[in-house]
């Protein structure tokens, strides 16, 4: 792994773009631990936060849908407390 002090930190590695979107930097593309750092980043409790935020935004269909946004909502909810308590 590559140390450049901006492994994992969400906003440095998939910032906020002009458009109110976010995307990956351009500096990031050549990285060969790019997966691993947008992953790390996403396992944060601000990455946790901002995935519920894109499953909030989606509209289940059907009652397949509804469980399965629901089960993951609730996943999603409970690992953002695990991370709080530590």
């Amino acid at each position: 792994m590559v140390d450049k002090g901006c492994f994992g930190e969400l906003n440095q590695v998939f910032p906020m773009g002009g458009e109110g979107l976010r995307e990956v930097t351009p500096s990031c593309f050549g990285c060969p631990e790019l997966k691993a750092c947008l992953e790390a980043a996403l396992s944060t409790r601000q990455g946790m936060a901002l995935r519920l935020e894109a499953l909030d935004r989606g509209y289940p269909v059907g009652i397949v849908g509804r469980v399965k946004h629901w089960s993951e909502r609730k996943e999603l909810v409970r690992r953002m407390k695990a991370k709080a308590g530590k």
